[in-house]
């Protein structure tokens, strides 16, 4: 799915020379808050893809929220695409944290494949705006920031539980199938965000769904360990 992106000339270099961005500049640095203003611009980006989505995140929109002027962003992010990316980079993070803490590694692994799920599925449900600008082509293909080295290894546990259930001898390599997996997981979320699997299957319920899609992908569930 394609995602509209803000209107702000994504990756066209900014000079950072202007008097407004030297102002932000010398008011930071006389408050003795080096990279607090870095860090304000994200939480503001962050808090406002989560209030009113990606389509949102302006330039010009983010700094006044940050409460600073619209040249204040140039000193740390020369690009629209950088400072989307640090907002990106926190939503892997908390997705990670998520994961790291649900996954019990002692645990079998179908039951770890469905707390997988339940934790992607959930947190596309709960962050919608971050979950849609987190799979932003654009954003992912740059390589800004280090976003695949921060996306890769949720990907990489994923096709570590699928290679415990189906081994590359059963004909289908663990990555490709954790990607057929992942594709369909992606699908639930996106159809239940829009209504449409409520529509057709006459539940809103994902549970059976995402069962379902275990099962297909995976194989039944066997006895609980």
């Amino acid at each position: 799915m394609s995602h509209p992106a803000p209107q702000d000339q994504p990756d066209a270099p900014v000079d950072g020379h202007g008097a407004d961005a030297r102002a932000d500049a010398d008011a930071d640095t006389t408050a003795g808050d080096r990279g607090g203003l870095r860090e304000r611009l994200v939480r503001a980006g962050v808090a406002l893809v989560d209030a009113e989505g990606a389509q949102a995140l302006t330039l010009r929109e983010i700094a006044r929220r940050a409460g600073v002027s619209h040249g204040a962003p140039r000193r740390w992010f020369p690009t629209h695409l950088d400072l989307l990316s640090a907002i990106v980079r926190e939503g892997f993070a908390e997705l990670a944290a998520r994961v790291a803490e649900a996954d019990r590694t002692d645990a079998g692994p179908r039951a770890r494949a469905e707390v997988l799920a339940r934790v992607y599925l959930a947190y596309a449900a709960e962050r919608r705006g971050m979950y849609e600008l987190m799979f932003r082509h654009d954003l992912l293909e740059s390589g800004r920031l280090g976003l695949r080295e921060t996306s890769l290894p949720l990907f990489a546990r994923l096709t570590a539980v699928v290679a415990e259930l189906r081994p590359a001898a059963t004909g289908v390599d663990p990555v490709t199938a954790a990607g057929a997996l992942w594709a369909n997981l992606h699908g639930l979320a996106q159809l239940g965000h829009w209504g449409s699997l409520a529509l057709a299957t006459g539940s809103a319920d994902p549970a059976p769904l995402v069962r379902a899609v275990l099962d297909a992908h995976l194989g039944p569930a066997g006895p609980a360990r």
